[in-house]
């Protein structure tokens, strides 16, 4: 039986892109929130994934093909960064 490793995922607007998520979040952080003190926000989407696989470079291996296979994201607005955490207890 092979282990199951938790993977996580993080797929953001690229720094040049704009993010009107983003955006809106942070006019109501600062008129409706009162929260002077942020001065930028930028939304994303996260993905928790369970991966059963022989080594951590191979869950990593895994879910780099998914995501682009899949196009779970577009490279072109998009950053992708795959994290492995560990085996799963």
């Amino acid at each position: 039986m092979m282990p199951i490793y938790l993977v996580e995922v993080v797929i953001e607007n690229k720094p040049a892109a704009r993010d009107p998520e983003g955006e809106t979040i942070g006019r109501d952080l600062i008129n409706k929130g009162g929260y002077e003190m942020v001065k930028g926000v930028r939304t994303g989407k996260y993905l928790r994934l369970r991966v059963e696989a022989k080594s951590e470079q191979q869950a990593n291996d895994i879910v780099f093909k998914m995501c682009n296979e899949l196009r779970i994201y577009n490279p072109v607005v998009h950053t992708c960064t795959i994290q492995v955490k560990g085996i799963e207890k």
